[in-house]
């Protein structure tokens, strides 16, 4: 059978709301973040926040890919039911390893040896973590949700919940000040603006609802065989800004380069962020060579465009977005200005992978993915190691960045190696 190829017009129509959906959960982050740096000693209080995502999304990481499985595997009745039992065993893991990092002793231990935080940013990050240990339920059934209004090609829906994620968020914030301060405010306003998302998106799913295809469902057990390297894949890759972040604290200016790299990494999200959705397109719209190259053409624009973009915010629109808008200081806009325009690269390095994983997926080697990302790890650990031999005397933010562009360099050469014969015919 064949299809018609597909236009860039339709591409963009598809795409866009992806990532404008992106680019509103990291403005949530953004305003998140805006708010933290006008409390009194932000410098703490972003750390502590910063810290916390990154070993909330360490933790929780198994179950963002939720929408991607979704998308590969509900055909019928049975297989939506194996891939909610998956999303719920993957939320009860998260919800139970959060609880035990807020709750237990292994908190203090991973805290202070692993990441080598301590002191009222070790005090914070516990706050946070300790309101966030239900949330994912929430996302993972967000994610389910998500994917099968993508598969219906409703991709402006997404967008339009995560819209009303923002206003719920800026509400939170505005209202929630007399039951919490600091990080606690924020984490409290997190979790709510998600849980509304995730009932909006539960309703679009329900109005959304596929038509069955026979002959193409997958059994509960294939569900999980096709989503367990996924959602370990997606937990290793979380691991890589963890470690990251343990390396920078043991530096000189530990607080300072955390701080910063939390900064960086939410605008690296909301810029580059979307391009982890060419993995959807991919799964959707590609069926031929043609399809593929068609993709490939729409990622080259978009990633440099979202690059330059990265560029103009680290220098020329520096004293607007980063003093202004996210009220940071002069030193600090100073400090953080030429790492944030290097990683005007990655858009291009990580949209190029998502590409080339949206292509493994749809050909059921997921396994794959899994090999890389214990690479990418693997290749930490030892820049890990070669640091605390050679102790280099560098600033934390720039290391931090060298990993983080160096690791995703690693991953596109080794998919695009292994990816030549999985090439649409």
């Amino acid at each position: 059978m064949s299809f018609p190829v597909i236009g860039q017009k339709e591409i963009a129509l598809f795409f866009f709301p992806l990532m404008l959906n992106v680019q509103l959960m990291s403005v949530s982050h953004s305003i998140i973040n805006g708010a933290l740096a006008r409390q009194s000693d932000p410098i703490t209080t972003l750390a502590s926040f910063s810290v916390a995502m990154i070993l909330h999304l360490f933790v929780a990481s198994p179950s963002y890919q939720n929408h991607t499985v979704t998308i590969a595997m509900v055909r019928d009745r049975r297989s939506l039911i194996g891939t909610t039992l998956f999303v719920i065993a993957i939320a009860s893991y998260v919800s139970v390893m959060l609880a035990l990092l807020a709750f237990s002793p292994l908190g203090d231990w991973v805290l202070s040896h692993f990441l080598g935080v301590e002191g009222e940013i070790a005090k914070g990050v516990k706050e946070v973590i300790s309101l966030l240990v239900f949330l994912p339920f929430f996302t993972g059934l967000r994610g389910l949700f998500q994917g099968l209004v993508i598969r219906a090609r409703k991709t402006s829906l997404v967008s339009l919940a995560t819209g009303v994620r923002i206003g719920a968020l800026s509400l939170c914030l505005l209202l929630g000040g007399g039951l919490f301060s600091g990080v606690q405010l924020a984490a409290f306003a997190l979790l709510v603006c998600i849980a509304v998302e995730t009932a909006l998106m539960g309703v679009f799913a329900w109005r959304c609802r596929l038509p069955y295809e026979q002959g193409e469902g997958r059994t509960i057990a294939e569900v999980f065989r096709f989503a367990f390297p996924l959602a370990f894949s997606s937990g290793l890759q979380q691991a890589i800004p963890l470690i990251i972040s343990a390396i920078i604290s043991r530096l000189p200016d530990s607080a300072l380069a955390l701080a910063s790299f939390g900064v960086i990494r939410g605008f690296v999200f909301l810029l580059a962020g979307p391009l982890r959705n060419l993995q959807q397109a991919y799964l959707t719209l590609v069926k031929s060579a043609a399809d593929y190259r068609a993709l490939v053409f729409f990622f080259r624009r978009v990633s440099v465009g979202t690059g330059l973009l990265m560029a103009l915010i680290a220098y020329p629109l520096n004293a607007p977005v980063l003093g202004q808008l996210m009220g940071l200081d002069e030193a600090m806009r100073d400090y953080i200005a030429l790492p944030m325009a290097v990683c005007a690269l990655f858009p291009l390095l990580y949209g190029a992978s998502n590409l080339l994983r949206g292509m493994f997926a749809e050909q059921r080697r997921t396994g794959t993915l899994g090999k890389i990302t214990v690479i990418k790890v693997g290749y930490l650990l030892l820049c890990w190691g070669a640091q605390l031999w050679l102790s280099l005397p560098v600033p934390g933010i720039a290391l931090a960045l060298f990993l983080l562009l160096s690791a995703e360099l690693l991953e596109l050469l080794y998919l695009r190696a292994r990816s030549r014969e999985l090439l649409p015919a």
